[in-house]
């Protein structure tokens, strides 16, 4: 241990005594306080209890104190944790610690406590434990102390009153047992006081007594006698069942104190009292326990009873007058077992009894034994009841039970299990048997030869029982005789019997059928028990029969079953070593060890193929090899000394290694040179023969597959190759050609195997056979059945012929080098060219017959002194292959067909003769067809995937087998040339898969010595050349390779030519090889261009074209442009695009020449889209020169044009038509982009080039654009739609930059309209696609678009509405003001769009219109579109939706209704309205205030100079009318002429009288705030204001009036005199005359006028 690991348990023993001491303190002082405060103040509790000393009286308090912080410690334990437990004990610590110094003072002042009235369980608990501890510490105590204690406690103990009572009981128990170890005689007064005859006392004076003879043995046997004889005497007083368990318990108590005291009676200084004496005493409480309490109901007091009967059983049994009586009433005890008691504790009484009757040679009486017999026979055979928990212990006892009475009763018991084996139930008969073998397996003394003698009579009786437990409880049996010495006793009936079940479970598990798998298990249990009997047996038994070794034999040679043969193996060994010791003996030494085999040769066989799986059945290698190294002398004896050596390394092998270790093909190989050694031995004998008939003959014993049955194969034609007599072995072979199952793969290849290996000795006998195998079953269909020969498994023609074709080249494998010279050609090679010719040539046989082939010309290669050889048949075997590679389908792979012929032509092209240069072009360009044009197959398809990989591998071995004839410029040319139309294929896998050819036909080329030929430079550029489109392609992998054939190319050339390949080279060469393994397209088209100097190709064309006048030289120029076009667009569109305009004429056939091509033509659309697109787009950052020339500035106006030709010239079909969206789309984007001043150019930089001045009017983006838009939807031939364009004048709207947004809307309308759903769909993508740009000319004409579609269902119903919201949410928080107007409108087009959707994005809709209200600075149209907006969301909402919201829209919405602007005002009116429809209970209260607040402002502009502001007012000022809750004034209301100024004067004057009665405080405000109005900008508010004054003037009531400033009123009104609008000042004047005439009245209401 380290030392942290020493002192960490040091510390926390320091930190716990730190904590310890410090809580100790606490305590203390806790103590102190109170203690003083008692002195002060003197507890009531200690008042009546009797004066105390002065010293007493301190301690008293103290000691108090601490119980006090116990008891109080104690109930916040279980909450608080550990600390305060340490607290509590700390507490006991002090009060015994102060005992040590003062014990009587303390234990009075604990004495004392314990007479507190009313004190508490737990303080009682603690004073008991307290005075414990003191006890056991002080031993001798005052005497006078002691007997207020005993006292106390005696009375404590006995007033148990409830469960709180019994606790108390129990710790005052305790303290008496403690003060009896110094205090005795005191403490057993006390007891023996309430201890009287014929008065049953207390239950705790009789558990105490328990205990105080528990701990005080010798002090208690005086007391014994007399509290035995009183406790008698309340036996028939004790009804309740808890007294009655006490007494027994006490009694079981006693009974064990009297054996204790008996077996130490020399420590005893008190009178001895015997044994016999004792028994007396307790035979009556016996009797009356047996005879009365039993008997008992109450299962808890019979449990009392039979357990405190084994104690006094003790004493009573050894009594000879008292045993007789106990037999007496075994009967009562018998009875139990049908009652509720657990059967344990009656069975070990019973068993007590039955071996004390043993002992002391005293049987239970006879008549007795019928009933012990059944009982306990009965709970063996039976299952134990539900509620016997202890039913194992209890058959352990009963087991005993029956081994004392076959001591006893050996006859009677015998005669009792022969009448139950007559019983024809399975679970009587298995009991018995094993009661029987319990009673062969007694431990010493042994059972006497007459009961084992009378056992196996009972069992013989059982023989023929079939039942599996049966049979295995009496292999138990005999093995437990053999165990237990009287193995003389199974010779015969036992030996016989355990073969025969050995034989009878071995052939029912290896004879299994389904359904049946409880009986399979029941039978590997018995064979299991069998196992191990025979173990037992061979390993125990001396003297073994012959007949039982022959079975064991036997039995390893027949059985199938090869779980038993470890075993087995094993116990023949054991008995071989006992025979071959016993056979020593007899011949002292001098004969040779040998025992009797039924078959050498056969049992050799046996082993050998068995042991090819060595680890099966739990290890059955080693034990075999055992047995034969044990058998070596039998076997042959002149293999014994040579076994002797290598069997035990062999045994070492298998145990260095495992099953999971091991390997397979090393063990066996391992076998096979044992067996070769083995077999040197036997020469010139016929061993090795008679050893092959033997292997062969167990072929049929083992399945196929399995690796048993291989190695067969395998060691059997090793075995035939050493034989000896050719004509016997001839027979052997054809035996095994008739009798295989050719259909079956693995019998087939075992034959095929064996053959081979035959032939390594045996040539010329293989081939004969196989001949005469092929005359015997000639050529017509009946005779290829063989029915005669093989019934079970008629065999199919194909089948073996393709069979004959692979042993041929197997024989062509193993045979010697020099035999294959003689015979290759004929027969092997001729006789494989037969059957496969004169076959169905299905796919089993092409496989045959191309295995047959490699192994053929495999053997051929791997002979070394060839010399001149010529295989002649090497021409007819390539025509077959190559004609089987045509017939393969070149759309699919399912077979490995072609990739073995591939294989084969690889290692027929390494004989002689060589092809030709012609037969390799041949065979290459066949091979290329078959595997290139396979499409690759998916991930998933694991099978196919490995078969596409190994053809791709066979051709890659087969160009290069091929190649290494022909190393030089020329053929890798040709190579190359095979490869060319795969390269430029459309289909991308057959581009990839020849390109990546073409890269292994270079590392072939580079790393072989033919590299010392330069290559030409028409070559190279040719090579150069197909290989450079290839850096552009469209597929990653395809790329990649081709630049790194370009690489190998570039790098070849070098090396040839001398030239300087330096660093920068390299390193530009990396580079583009990093660039090419992205995705960017562009980029990638970059790098390709650099690779293959397409611009400076492309100029070089373009500058001579106009100069060529010849039309076919200009054609092949344009043909030049087009197919650099096709694999660098991007740079030739480049070039095009940088022509100056107007366009001349070369440049227009080039396009033109494009149009013609429909296919490239779509794809050039879509670039030159891409182009107009970019202007919207991030501009990339130019990396290089190219990049700069690629990516510089091209005119929009030149893309655009080009887009007009291929529209115009076009030949239009459904796949251009999905293209017309996204170019009109594109063209309105570019005219959105141009309406800005700075985009337009009217001198292009490259029309300066050529031309000075401008360019024609014609030639500008906005025409041109316009013009390809109209084309566009021309191509569409639809005249209603053009009509429609024309009749809503929606190319005038695009021209104009005004009209732009307007035009937008328009179109986008009528494609909304538009009854294809196609068009909707896509151009709404295209319109968030837009939307989400970073030009703003592009996000402002998407948004126009979009604010169509968010009116349509189309973005909810394509799911792209939520994209769309998000967008437009970041819309209306830019700062341009037409996208955020555009944003709004859209946002509130959703509640035409989709309706439901509104509320879902209520939270986001609200927030975004209050911003535009809400931010000062905003413009009117998008605080405009803000009011709108809020007005048709609130069309979809409920009250409960808006929230908080409502509230800020109504403020907001009250401040624009006296705007400046009209529009603003109308908004204003018309959302108010919206509000007002949208209120319901919850904002009630709240807008009843608003519409206070907007009435004057609404009454006033109900005369709002803008016609359509009045109008929205009215209608919302009378929607209100309600909120003031009055029906008079609702009443008055007439909407029909509510706008006219009398209807509105009248409507007025209502409300004023109204208000006057009902409000007239709000009547008065209303005229404040009306007198506001007359200073407004607008005429006819003024007018109106002053006119709403004087009705309010007249209806206000007199004290309102006095209230009124008159001068201020006058001076407003007179103000108006002066104003430019006469009916101003008319009105003004009207109301000047209605305020004079109120200030009259106030001046006659007032004291001062009536004076």
């Amino acid at each position: 241990m380290c030392i942290g690991q020493r002192t960490e348990p040091f510390l926390v023993v320091y930190f716990c005594s730190v904590q310890e001491r410090t809580q100790r303190k606490e305590l203390e002082e806790e103590m102190a306080e109170a203690a003083t405060e008692s002195h002060e103040d003197p507890s009531e509790e200690t008042e009546d209890l009797g004066p105390l000393e002065p010293d007493d009286s301190g301690t008293f308090q103290q000691v108090t104190n601490l119980l006090n912080i116990m008891e109080s410690e104690s109930t916040k334990t279980d909450t608080a944790g550990a600390g305060f437990d340490m607290r509590k004990r700390l507490a006991s610590v002090i009060i015994t610690e102060k005992a040590t110094t003062e014990p009587s003072v303390v234990m009075n002042a604990l004495i004392r406590c314990l007479q507190v009235p009313e004190i508490s369980t737990q303080r009682k608990v603690n004073i008991y434990n307290i005075l414990q501890e003191i006890i056991q510490q002080e031993g001798e105590l005052e005497e006078r102390c002691v007997q207020r204690l005993v006292a106390i406690a005696s009375k404590e103990m006995r007033d148990m009153l409830e469960m709180e009572g019994y606790m108390r009981a129990e710790v005052a128990s305790d303290t008496l047992v403690a003060l009896s170890r110094n205090h005795f005689s005191l403490v057993m007064y006390e007891l023996q006081h309430h201890l009287k005859p014929l008065n049953l006392t207390e239950e705790f004076v009789i558990v105490t007594l328990a205990k105080l003879a528990n701990g005080n043995v010798f002090e208690f046997m005086p007391y014994m006698g007399i509290t035995l004889a009183t406790m008698f005497t309340m036996l028939r007083l004790a009804n309740e069942a808890k007294m009655r368990q006490v007494i027994c318990g006490a009694m079981e108590t006693f009974c064990e104190t009297v054996q204790f005291y008996l077996r130490h009676l020399e420590d005893s200084v008190y009178p001895v009292m015997t044994e016999d004496q004792f028994a007396v005493k307790l035979f009556p409480m016996y009797r009356y326990f047996v005879t009365v309490w039993l008997r008992n109901n109450n299962p808890e007091v019979k449990l009392g009873v039979i357990k405190s009967l084994k104690p006094m059983l003790s004493l009573l049994l050894p009594n000879d007058d008292l045993r007789e009586q106990v037999y007496d009433y075994i009967p009562l005890l018998l009875a139990e077992y049908q009652g509720s008691l657990e059967a344990l504790f009656i069975t070990q009484v019973l068993r007590q009894i039955l071996e004390m009757s043993v002992i002391t040679n005293s049987p239970v009486p006879q008549m007795q034994l019928h009933t012990i017999f059944t009982e306990l026979h009965v709970q063996v055979c039976s299952r134990a009841p539900a509620q016997q928990q202890y039913s194992s212990q209890n058959l352990t006892e009963i087991v005993h039970c029956f081994v004392a009475l076959a001591r006893s009763y050996p006859k009677e018991l015998m005669k009792f299990f022969l009448s139950q084996m007559e019983m024809s139930k399975e679970a009587v008969r298995v009991g018995t048997l094993a009661l029987i073998r319990a009673v062969v397996s007694a431990d010493e003394p042994k059972m006497n030869i007459r009961t084992i003698y009378l056992a196996i009579r009972v069992v013989k009786n059982t023989l023929s029982d079939t039942r599996s437990k049966v049979r295995m409880a009496i292999l138990r049996i005999i093995g437990q005789l053999a165990l237990s010495g009287f193995q003389d006793r199974i010779k015969g009936w036992g030996l016989k019997y355990v073969s025969v079940q050995l034989t009878l479970s071995t052939y029912k598990l290896t004879n299994r059928r389904d359904n049946f798998y409880q009986r399979d298990l029941e039978e590997k249990m018995v064979h299991k028990v069998t196992m191990d009997t025979v173990k037992i047996i061979t390993s125990s038994v001396s003297g073994m029969t012959n007949e039982f070794w022959v079975r064991l034999l036997c039995y390893i040679m027949e059985t199938d079953y090869t779980e038993a043969l470890t075993p087995i193996c094993v116990s023949l060994t054991n008995l071989a070593e006992r025979q071959l010791h016993a056979k020593d003996e007899e011949a002292n030494a001098s004969k040779s060890r040998h025992v009797d085999l039924p078959a050498p040769q056969k049992l050799l066989a046996r082993l050998l193929v068995l042991m090819s799986s060595p680890y099966k059945g739990e290890g059955r290698g080693i034990a075999m090899l055992n047995l034969l190294k044990t058998l070596s002398q039998s076997i042959a004896p002149s293999m014994a000394d040579m076994w002797e050596l290598e069997i035990p390394l062999l045994v070492k092998y298998l145990e260095e290694h495992t099953e999971f270790t091991w390997n397979q093909e090393t063990w066996e190989d391992k076998l096979i040179q044992f067996l070769r050694n083995s077999l040197k031995k036997t020469r010139g004998s016929n061993w090795s023969l008679r050893l092959s008939k033997e292997l062969n003959n167990q072929i049929e014993s083992f399945d196929s597959p399995s690796l048993e049955k291989g190695f067969l194969y395998r060691a059997l034609g090793f075995t035939l190759a050493t034989g000896l007599e050719a004509d016997k072995v001839e027979v052997l072979l054809l035996e095994l050609l008739y009798k295989t199952d050719y259909s079956n793969d693995f019998d087939r290849e075992g034959v095929i195997l064996c053959f081979g290996l035959c032939a390594r000795g045996q040539v010329k006998t293989v081939l004969g056979v196989l001949h005469d195998f092929e005359e015997r079953i000639q050529e017509s269909e009946q005779s290829w059945q063989i029915g005669a020969w093989r019934k079970d498994h008629p065999w199919r023609r194909e089948t073996v012929k393709g069979a004959l074709m692979v042993m041929y080249s197997c024989v062509a494998s193993y045979c010697h080098p020099q035999m294959l010279l003689i015979h290759v050609d004929n027969p092997i090679t001729t006789k494989i060219i037969h059957h496969y010719s004169s076959s169905c040539q299905d796919i089993c046989l092409k496989l045959a017959f191309m295995k047959s082939v490699v192994q053929v010309t495999d053997a051929i290669k791997n002979i070394k002194d060839l010399e001149d050889f010529q295989f002649s048949q090497k021409a007819t075997l390539t025509g077959i292959i190559m004609a089987i590679i045509k017939a393969e389908p070149t759309d699919s792979l399912v077979s490995p067909v072609r990739t073995m012929a591939m294989d084969a032509l690889s290692y027929l092209s390494k004989l002689k003769p060589f092809y030709s240069t012609e037969e390799s072009s041949d065979l290459m360009d066949i091979s290329i067809h078959s595997v290139i044009s396979l499409q690759p197959p998916g991930e998933s398809n694991e099978s196919i995937k490995t078969l596409y990989t190994n053809a791709l591998r066979a051709l890659e071995q087969l160009m290069e087998g091929l190649m290494q004839r022909h190393l030089d410029p020329k053929g890798l040319q040709e190579m190359v040339h095979l490869l060319e139309k795969w390269i430029l294929s459309e289909k991308e896998w057959e581009r990839e898969k020849a390109v990546n050819l073409y890269l292994h036909l270079m590392k072939i080329y580079v790393q072989s010595v033919g590299v010392c030929i330069p290559l030409k430079l028409g070559q190279f550029g040719s090579l150069v050349g197909l290989i450079a489109p290839g850096t552009c392609d469209s597929h990653r992998k395809t790329r990649l390779a081709s630049m790194d054939v370009l690489a190998s190319l570039l790098d070849l050339h070098a090396s040839q030519t001398c030239s300087f390949w330096g660093a920068s080279k390299e390193l530009e060469l990396e580079k583009c090889k990093e660039d090419l393994q992205g995705s960017d397209m562009e980029k990638i088209f970059s790098v390709s261009s650099r690779i293959s100097k397409v611009p400076e190709i492309l100029g070089a064309i373009l500058v001579h074209l106009p100069m060529v006048d010849h039309r076919e030289v200009r054609r092949l120029l344009i043909e030049g442009i087009l197919l650099l076009a096709h694999y660098h667009q991007e740079t030739v569109l480049t070039a095009l695009l940088r022509q100056p305009l107007p366009m001349e004429s070369h440049l227009t056939e080039v396009w033109l020449a494009v149009a013609e091509n429909v296919p490239f033509a779509r794809t050039m659309l879509h670039a030159l889209m891409g182009r107009l697109q970019a202007r919207f787009m991030p501009r990339a950052n130019a990396a290089s020169k190219a990049d700069i020339w690629r990516l510089a500035a091209v005119d929009p106006l030149m893309t655009l044009c080009a887009i007009h030709l291929l529209v115009e010239r076009m030949d239009w079909d459904n796949r251009l038509l999905e293209l017309f969206l996204d170019l009109v789309y594109t063209l309105l984007l570019q005219l959105g982009g141009s309406q800005s001043p700075e985009a337009v150019s009217p001198v292009l930089k490259t029309w300066r080039l050529i031309h000075t001045g401008t360019l024609p009017e014609e030639v500008n983006l906005q025409r041109v654009t316009i013009r390809s838009m109209q084309l566009l939807f021309r191509r569409l031939n639809s005249e209603s739609l053009l009509c429609t364009l024309e009749e809503e004048g929606v190319w005038t709207l695009l021209e104009s930059s005004s009209t732009f947004l307007q035009g937008v809307s328009q179109l986008a309308r009528l494609c909304v309209q538009s009854p294809q759903g196609y068009y909707r769909q896509r151009l709404s993508e295209l319109a968030l696609r837009g939307m989400a740009s970073e030009a703003l000319s592009c996000r402002i004409s998407s948004t126009a678009v979009c604010v169509e579609f968010m009116s349509d269902p189309i973005l909810h119903q394509e799911k792209l509405l939520k994209r769309a919201v998000l967008m437009l949410e970041k819309g209306a928080e830019q700062e341009d003001e037409v996208l955020r107007v555009l944003s709004l409108r859209a946002l509130g087009n959703m509640a035409l769009g989709a309706p439901r959707k509104v509320r879902q994005y209520r939270k986001l809709l609200l927030e975004k219109c209050l911003c535009s209200l809400r931010v000062p600075g905003v413009s009117t149209s998008v605080t405009s579109e803000g009011l709108e907006v809020l007005a048709k969301v609130l069309a979809e909402l409920r009250e409960g939706d808006l929230g908080s919201a409502f509230n800020a829209i109504s403020e907001q919405c009250r401040t624009f209704f006296d705007n400046e602007s009209e529009l603003l005002r109308l908004k204003a009116f018309v959302l108010f309205g919206k509000l007002a429809q949208v209120v319901r209970i919850s904002k009630k209260h709240f807008f009843k205030q608003e519409v206070k607040k907007a009435w004057v402002p609404l009454m006033l502009h109900c005369q709002d100079p803008c016609s359509d502001a009045a109008q929205a007012c009215v209608a919302t000022m009378f929607q209100c009318v309600h909120f003031w809750g009055w029906k008079a004034l609702e009443s008055s209301v007439d909407h029909s002429d509510a706008a006219a100024p009398k209807e509105m004067s009248s409507f007025q004057m209502t409300l004023c009288s109204v208000l006057t009665q009902k409000k007239p405080a709000i009547l008065y405000n209303f005229l404040l705030e009306t007198m506001t109005y007359v200073k407004s900008n607008l005429s006819r508010i003024r007018i109106a204001a002053c006119n709403l004054a004087g009705i309010i003037m007249k209806q206000m009531s007199a004290h309102y009036l006095r209230k009124l400033d008159f001068p201020a009123l006058r001076n407003s009104l007179q103000e108006l005199q002066l104003d430019s609008d006469p009916g101003v000042w008319r009105a003004a004047l009207e109301t000047l005359n209605i305020l004079d005439t109120c200030s009259q009245q106030r001046l006659l209401a007032s004291p001062e006028g009536i004076s």
